[in-house]
């Protein structure tokens, strides 16, 4: 899927265009008409709760950008289903009975979820995929370029070890889901930047991205190799990293390796500072909540120049080719970009992040 490794160059001419007003703009072949005027309901199938973005970030952003894109008259039909790809079939078909506009789907288990997404089509209802992409008729999908997120972490990883990186320097390899196709493009990622330079000694794909899990995981990797003998972890995200440093401090690890993570989670931005944590990767999570929201409103009145202004790239599912998306660009977030990236796009304020146990960390990077 190298297809969409252009994310960067077109999220610009995406920002390029919003700045001229194209984004904004009404003129399509359906404006005379549209489809549905700014009463509309909007669904939103969110995955899971243990990754604190998606009730703290993307549900109310994606919320507030609908109601302000139909003068607060839309309204957003709102579903987590906690990691039980059942449930999220279960809250997708009870979207269906309801008739609403528009799903927005972030899918627990993108093959399972395929029936459901066929459902939703028969009924004539627009699919977007959103962050994962889902097999079935998607329409649209927005996400950030997920083999690129995986370079990031693998490059930084690397770049963490020093000039005397060694083919025998053992890593740890802790990756999502297995149901998340996601996690796939992460790990595909991570590995050609590891290809040739570590061993890779232990590699776990782990349940439903559960800290817990990645714990048990991380436990069971120093049994078998002996702490000091792992030079560092890849974590793809950062929830699974928490997991991994209490495993590692429950073996007695004082200093600890390096370890990547995903989300830029207060916590984990907090374990930076503290030197237990050494990346994670920022995503702008108001960027791509608010431009599902754009694609969803765009869809469902027919707004076809804005909405083919939004999805200018094109990616294939196991199931579907060539559909329309874009995708959001990241950064790696170190100790040194801190104040540069999620303090100043305003995802969190210096005392969220500086209370007493990090002040002092805060102060050596003038944070405070």
């Amino acid at each position: 899927m190298r297809r969409i490794a252009m994310s960067v160059a077109a999220t610009t001419v995406s920002v390029m265009l919003a700045g001229c007003g194209v984004l904004n703009a009404t003129g399509s072949s359906d404006d005379a008409s549209p489809a549905k005027g700014d009463d509309i309901t909007v669904g939103l199938l969110l995955p899971e709760k243990a990754n604190t973005r998606y009730e703290q970030f993307d549900y109310p952003i994606f919320k507030a950008k609908v109601q302000t894109l139909t003068g607060n008259k839309g309204k957003v039909d709102y579903a987590n289903a906690d990691a039980d790809a059942g449930k999220q079939a279960s809250q997708l078909q009870q979207m269906v009975d309801d008739r609403v506009d528009v799903i927005v789907l972030d899918a627990v288990d993108a093959h399972a979820i395929a029936d459901g997404v066929q459902k939703a089509k028969d009924a004539g209802i627009p699919v977007i995929a959103y962050d994962r992409l889902a097999e079935g008729p998607i329409d649209a999908y927005i996400s950030f370029d997920n083999e690129l997120v995986g370079e990031v972490q693998g490059r930084s990883l690397l770049e963490s070890l020093g000039e005397d990186l060694s083919i025998t320097d053992k890593i740890v390899m802790m990756n999502g889901s297995p149901t998340d196709p996601n996690a796939k493009q992460f790990k595909a990622g991570a590995m050609s930047e590891f290809k040739g330079k570590v061993t890779i000694a232990r590699s776990f794909d782990t349940k439903d991205w559960k800290p817990e899990n990645a714990e048990a995981n991380m436990a069971e990797a120093i049994n078998a190799l002996g702490a000091e003998n792992i030079e560092a972890v890849y974590s793809a995200n950062d929830g699974m990293a928490g997991g991994i440093v209490e495993a590692l401090k429950a073996a007695g690890v004082t200093e600890l390796p390096p370890i990547t993570g995903q989300d830029a989670e207060l916590a984990a931005v907090q374990r930076i500072l503290a030197g237990e944590q050494y990346m994670s990767v920022y995503k702008s999570y108001p960027e791509e909540a608010e431009s599902a929201a754009e694609m969803a409103v765009a869809k469902v009145q027919g707004r076809d120049i804005q909405f083919d202004a939004l999805t200018r790239e094109r990616v294939d599912s196991p199931t579907t080719k060539d559909i329309p998306a874009q995708l959001v660009p990241v950064v790696a977030l170190t100790k040194e970009n801190i104040g540069d990236t999620v303090v100043a796009d305003g995802i969190y304020e210096v005392p969220d992040i500086c209370t007493a146990k990090y002040r002092a960390a805060c102060a050596a990077l003038d944070l405070v």
